[in-house]
């Protein structure tokens, strides 16, 4: 959790990645809940989705362009860059894949050396 305690830090490749995955996934909550917003109640309100979802539109292109760099800066194998690419489409997806990611030793100065060889490898 300590790794996790400043999230606005960009200074490395690994980082910005963390911080676009964990953008994107709270763009994804924005949109959930504007949506809900809209079709739940019987005269719905579409602000939030007119919000978010051009907002999450963007920075899901951001991510797959930074996963893209990331990918190509930590040399991650295709397999890898594809469960990557594949994180963005499921709600909440950049996250999971992003800790699987440090938990497994792929995020380079984020991942724990300890944790990356007791951790089965997926990929």
């Amino acid at each position: 959790m300590v790794a996790m305690a400043n999230v606005f830090d960009l200074s490395t490749t690994a980082k910005r990645f963390r911080f676009v995955a964990i953008l994107e996934a709270l763009t994804w909550l924005g949109l959930l809940i504007g949506m809900a917003f809209k079709y739940l109640p019987a005269d719905g309100n579409e602000i939030g989705v007119k919000i978010f979802g051009p907002l999450h539109g963007g920075v899901f292109v951001l991510y797959v362009l930074i996963a893209l760099w990331t990918a190509r800066k930590l040399s991650w194998n295709l397999l890898t860059t594809f469960w990557a690419l594949v994180a963005s489409i499921p709600p909440f997806g950049t996250v999971v894949f992003e800790v699987w990611a440090v938990r497994s030793g792929r995020m380079a100065e984020l991942s724990d050396e300890s944790a990356a060889k007791n951790t089965p490898s997926l990929v």
